[in-house]
């Protein structure tokens, strides 16, 4: 057992969950013929890619030191994606009824394609800093990932505003609370790396940080992806009216153009390795 054991374990299983509810989703009815749910089976494609993504960058890192880059590039990717599926899935379903149609909500998903590029752009670039600016690494990582999150989230957090104001009683209202709750605390553990900063050499195999910030990642995107499903139950009449729902093409689309653009960005990062500063000592396995 090292302390990459269960970085692997716990992304790997959960993937399959996801995957599981995405073939629930084909299979149902609906599925692939009904246009209202091309951007949920999106977004779930995306919940099964990243955690799947992150396993095997976890399991394949050790080869060695030019393998561990490759495959947290491709780890980075797939969380970006997982942004860009998040923002197809609030796009049609999460939406405040006022904004619907609005000039924001049509180039909402635009600028989340433009989002995920960036996004996928500096965390990749961000290991080239590790070794001679490893805070400002650290500091870059992390506003790659937090900024889409952020922009994802502005009808999420104006619905949150009005339900305030309004005493609202929609039941997916809790659970898109509760996503964000783990959100945040997903955000703080992997930026405080706690617990061990506390106790060093403690939580080296079992409980830390990396591991808690896995744990609290996926059992966020759990709630969001219930939060999701609940929304698009509960409004698909009120919206559907008004809404402009993306084509299986138009969401395709996006997904294809940022799929191209991150493995560009992959394969260049790749071939610029051999321009990197090589690390005074080995680096630690979970601190990706």
């Amino acid at each position: 057992m090292t302390n990459e054991t269960l970085n692997i374990w716990t992304h790997f299983v959960p993937a399959w969950y996801f995957v599981w509810t995405l073939v629930g989703r084909l299979r149902g009815p609906g599925g692939r013929e009904d246009p209202h749910a091309w951007p949920l089976l999106a977004y779930l494609l995306t919940c099964c890619i990243y955690p799947l993504a992150s396993s095997c960058a976890h399991t394949f890192s050790t080869m060695s030191t030019r393998a561990r880059h490759i495959c947290y590039f491709f780890d980075y990717a797939a969380l970006s994606m997982y942004s860009l599926g998040s923002a197809l899935a609030y796009s049609a379903y999460i939406f405040p009824a006022e904004w619907v149609n609005s000039t924001f909500h049509h180039c909402y998903v635009p600028i989340a394609v433009f989002n995920t590029v960036v996004s996928t752009s500096l965390s990749c670039y961000s290991r080239f800093l590790e070794v001679e600016r490893p805070r400002f690494s650290k500091a870059s990582r992390t506003l790659a990932f937090v900024y889409p999150y952020l922009f994802d989230s502005i009808p999420l957090f104006y619905r949150f505003y009005l339900c305030a104001a309004e005493s609202c009683t929609e039941a997916a209202i809790l659970l898109h609370y509760k996503h964000t709750v783990f959100a945040f605390l997903t955000c703080f553990i992997f930026a405080s790396h706690l617990p061990e900063r506390l106790a060093p050499g403690h939580f080296d195999y079992i409980g830390h940080s990396h591991q808690v910030f896995h744990v609290c990642g996926i059992i966020g995107t759990h709630f969001q992806m219930e939060a999701i499903m609940t929304d698009m139950a509960e409004r698909h009449d009120p919206l559907l009216p008004t809404a402009l729902l993306p084509s299986s093409l138009q969401t395709l689309g996006a997904m294809g153009v940022c799929v191209a653009v991150s493995l560009a960005v992959i394969g260049l990062c790749s071939t610029s390795l051999r321009f990197m500063p090589e690390p005074l000592q080995r680096e630690k396995p979970h601190g990706h």
